[in-house]
């Protein structure tokens, strides 16, 4: 086990990314490779669907990376299957209030913390039923993160993060921007005032604030703030910035040559 959870609340800094497009077996293993702590693979934005997150989440067996999945959104039912299929967290999009996030830790947790629904002696047990200990195992280890993302979440803000059983409170910084009227501006004081109120909310609650940075920068920055769960970057943003880099380079050295 990776301990994610467990990790969040000694209060740990984990890294990891969102994977959109690079939907391939080996993209796990070399994020684990690099050295980071987490995957999320979006089937919200990206083109996964359940049957290749199961193939992505199987081919995460075996290194240290913890496989999550991003659902396509909150009315995604039931929430557990890509439980079932072997990931160990869920994000789920456009919470915006406490008897949603209520709903959906339960639909993650077996009783008596919740309802979620059993099958044993399937992909997420690597196909070993397990004794009556397996199922409070399991509530341990499994992740809910709540992604923020409108002015309404925010409104609703403590009321959302005070829900017991919620590990991350992760900031939808485009969308809610959009809500607010004031689109992809991140230097905007509202949007600081609501990254600022997400941090104090997560501490209050012992809840790990999570973000997308989209530079290195961006996320030393937040991290001195309080944000401890942290994509670096996504899949996309990050292989296009390394290859735009290298050809610049290249280039460069051609003209000096």
């Amino acid at each position: 086990m990776n301990g994610f959870r467990q990790r969040l609340q000694r209060g740990e800094v984990l890294l990891g990314q969102m994977v959109l497009e690079l939907f391939t077996p080996g993209i796990g293993p070399m994020l684990d490779a690099c050295g980071l702590d987490f995957v999320i693979f979006d089937m919200e934005h990206g083109r996964c669907d359940l049957a290749l997150l199961s193939e992505m989440i199987a081919s995460c067996r075996g290194s240290n990376i913890f496989p999550m999945a991003r659902v396509p959104d909150v009315n995604f039912a039931p929430l557990s299957r890509v439980l079932d299929i072997g990931a160990r967290g869920v994000m789920v999009p456009r919470i915006e209030t406490r008897q949603q996030a209520e709903e959906i830790v339960s639909q993650l947790k077996y009783a008596p913390q919740g309802k979620r629904g059993v099958a044993l002696g399937v992909a997420h047990d690597l196909y070993r039923a397990g004794t009556a200990d397996f199922f409070a195992e399991a509530n341990e280890e499994i992740a809910v993160i709540l992604l923020l993302e409108t002015e309404r979440a925010f409104e609703n803000l403590e009321e959302i993060v005070s829900v017991p059983g919620v590990d991350v409170a992760w900031m939808g910084h485009y969308d809610l921007t959009v809500s607010m009227g004031i689109p992809a501006q991140f230097d905007h004081p509202r949007f600081l005032a609501a990254m600022d109120a997400l941090v104090a909310s997560c501490q209050k609650f012992d809840v790990a604030p999570g973000f997308l940075p989209p530079t290195p920068e961006s996320a030393v920055h937040w991290i001195d703030k309080g944000f401890r769960a942290i994509s670096l970057g996504s899949d996309i943003g990050v292989f296009l910035d390394g290859v735009r880099k290298f050809r610049a380079h290249v280039l460069q050295r051609g003209k000096t040559a």
